[in-house]
């Protein structure tokens, strides 16, 4: 493994690229040589547009679409995005290298009321009838613990969401995609699992599981929410160049 390969990250629900914030740069500078692409989910960001495919196995063709696979990519991949990083890894295995997966889950491996945590139930269903706007402050609430009262990050959710509005039609197919989604086969590849212990949306324990279950490399951050990358952009960059290197043995 070599730092002039090629990082692809993959975001989740109603989210784009630019939701990556600082993340990107963390890698990059853990990476120097590393090429960076974020595509968007069809229905999200710069597709938003298209309306969003309803199965994760149509939002992994949609993605491959966009990214030059000749030669292996490494995942990096957030919640609904580690459910496509997985269905990726499993049906392309010679065009993935590695994958790290973040709080994400998968139906035949945890149960409902982990997958989506049952005490935030009564929160997701007002999201329903939430404007626009505040479907925007709801999430920023949800998912991080650090930035959770944070205006200026909330002003600037709100403006990508003018900007690249994400349809209803979409938004439901990528909820149905995700509720349905399970695999059984275990990924040949390489695979971290981060989690974070204290993600109020996802239990940590769909992460420990799934790190159980395929005896794969397991890093747990215990006070970030699930926008893990958010959160703490830094200390995730830290924590895969630190299983790269062991890995290669550096």
């Amino acid at each position: 493994m070599i730092d002039s390969e090629h990082f692809v990250l993959i975001r989740g629900l109603l989210r784009e690229a630019r939701h990556w914030g600082e993340f990107t740069g963390s890698l990059q500078q853990q990476f120097l040589r590393a090429t960076i692409s974020t595509p968007d989910i069809p229905g999200n960001g710069q597709m938003h547009q298209t309306t969003s495919p309803k199965t994760i196995a149509n939002m992994t063709e949609a993605l491959r679409k966009q990214i030059n696979t000749n030669q292996p990519i490494r995942l990096i991949a957030l919640s609904m995005g580690g459910m496509i990083a997985m269905d990726w890894m499993t049906r392309y295995p010679d065009e993935v290298e590695v994958a790290i997966l973040i709080n994400t889950s998968a139906r035949t491996l945890s149960p409902f009321y982990h997958r989506l945590r049952w005490m935030v139930y009564p929160q997701v269903i007002q999201m329903i009838f939430h404007s626009a706007a505040q479907k925007e402050a709801d999430i920023l609430s949800l998912t991080s613990n650090r930035h959770q009262h944070d205006n200026k990050l909330l002003e600037s959710w709100q403006q990508w969401q003018r900007q690249n509005p994400v349809s209803t039609d979409s938004a439901r197919n990528q909820f149905l995609a995700a509720a349905k989604f399970s695999i059984t086969d275990k990924p040949q590849q390489p695979i971290l699992i981060v989690t974070s212990r204290a993600d109020r949306l996802v239990d940590y324990r769909c992460s420990r599981k799934l790190a159980q279950t395929w005896q794969t490399g397991y890093m747990q951050h215990e006070t970030a929410g699930h926008d893990l990358p958010l959160d703490e952009p830094e200390w995730l960059a830290g924590a895969i160049r630190q299983w790269f290197d062991l890995q290669t043995g550096v």
